[in-house]
């Protein structure tokens, strides 16, 4: 018996992306460093996910379960190791999670053996994707995902109906499966975020209202609700924490992103909004906070997007796309992790002190360009004072 001998050609192409060290690049906005090299790509997925590595049944070492991209990951730090849980697409269009373990938050990215194998406890389910993870107060570490199944009741083959699916673990290998998510008010949902600590005595989720599997329709916005029981969860009413605005970046929908991150002036979000241009839908990221002691309750919300796709991040299945579903904090250093255009995961870098000095200093959109010209313009005359004053004390 022995492998092919393109066994160990392709395996080490995947040891050497491994290997490599991600550099910070040039970019500069003071906010946060963005890196050279994506976190993951199709091209970290194992041999043998792909290949049936035996010559005898594939003696052409032909690609038998390929992957066409490697995108929104929930993430999470546990005993000083990262963990990315990604969204894996195969050629056949079902996507799956995959478990990629590093000692580095921003290289070294390594799958696991296996990838994550759910209960099936939904017949009618037929994707799976864009898991978020919270560690709870409760103990449980759960995911929160979106669960697709077809639109039964539409004659399009496209129809789709999008829930909210929820597990549990504890290690990150052996997950419980909980019903999904009910909203009562809201026919489907996608984008939803369990918050990490009880609210009220009980579980809080971040929604996104919905009335059709494309559309946000009556949604308005990102959503919050509270429900008794997580195994069972139903949320009877929801409130729209950052709304959707006209000529803005959330104009066409928005969503819950990573899972907030508490800090000592309120909770901070990073979110996801979209704008519908005549290239089709922009995604971008932004960011805005919420208070301590009500978390549906927006405190400060900056002007415009936090992260947009830049160079050839714009380019992929879906293009002009930059998504996050995961974010990391540590020793106050701050992780997140975006999909560039549906295809490959990157990370930007920056610290809790950072984010709170950008949301809650930098200024909120006025809403006309008008208003936005003189904000600008006040922002320069300020400058230039300044400069005049430090030339003449030279």
């Amino acid at each position: 018996m022995k492998l092919h001998e393109q066994y160990y050609v392709e395996k080490a192409k995947v040891e050497k992306l491994i290997a490599k060290k991600n550099q910070k690049s040039d970019f500069y906005n003071g906010i946060y460093d963005r890196y050279t090299d994506p976190v993951l790509t199709r091209e970290h997925i194992p041999v043998e996910w792909r290949y049936d590595v035996n010559p005898e049944t594939n003696p052409y070492f032909m690609e038998r379960l390929g992957v066409n991209a490697v995108f929104n990951s929930g993430a999470i730090e546990l005993n000083g190791k990262y963990y990315l849980i990604a969204r894996v697409e195969g050629n056949d269009r079902k996507s799956f999670f995959g478990i990629a373990e590093s000692d580095s938050p921003v290289d070294g990215f390594r799958f696991w053996d296996y990838p994550v194998l759910l209960d099936d406890i939904c017949p009618e389910e037929t994707n799976v994707y864009d898991m978020r993870l919270t560690k709870h107060a409760d103990g449980w570490i759960y995911g929160v995902f979106c669960s697709e199944s077809k639109d039964t009741k539409s004659s399009d083959l496209s129809a789709a109906v999008a829930a909210a699916g929820i597990v549990r673990t504890k290690d990150l290998k052996h997950w419980e499966r909980l019903d999904n998510l009910k909203t009562l008010h809201s026919p489907q949902q996608r984008n939803v975020v369990l918050h990490p600590e009880f609210i009220h005595g009980k579980y809080a989720f971040y929604t996104r209202p919905m009335d059709d599997f494309i559309d946000t329709g009556s949604g308005g916005g990102i959503g919050f609700g509270l429900c008794e029981d997580i195994e069972h969860a139903v949320i009877d009413e929801e409130i729209i924490t950052s709304k959707r605005k006209y000529h803005t970046i959330t104009e066409a929908k928005n969503g819950a992103g990573a899972v907030p991150i508490k800090t000592d002036r309120g909770w901070i979000h990073i979110a996801h909004g979209v704008r519908n241009t005549a290239a089709g839908l922009r995604y971008v990221i932004y960011a805005f906070a919420t208070a301590l002691d009500d978390p549906s309750k927006v405190i400060a919300e900056p002007s415009g997007m936090l992260i947009g796709p830049r160079d050839w991040e714009r380019v992929g299945d879906v293009s002009n796309v930059v998504f996050t579903n995961g974010a990391i904090e540590k020793d106050g250093n701050v992780y997140i992790y975006y999909a560039a255009s549906d295809t490959r995961l990157h990370v930007a870098s920056t610290t809790v002190d950072k984010l709170v000095d950008y949301v809650f200093s930098t200024p909120a959109d006025p809403g006309r360009s008008v208003l936005c010209v003189q904000q600008r313009c006040d922002l320069i005359r300020k400058n230039l004072e300044y400069i005049n004053k430090c030339k003449e004390e030279e």
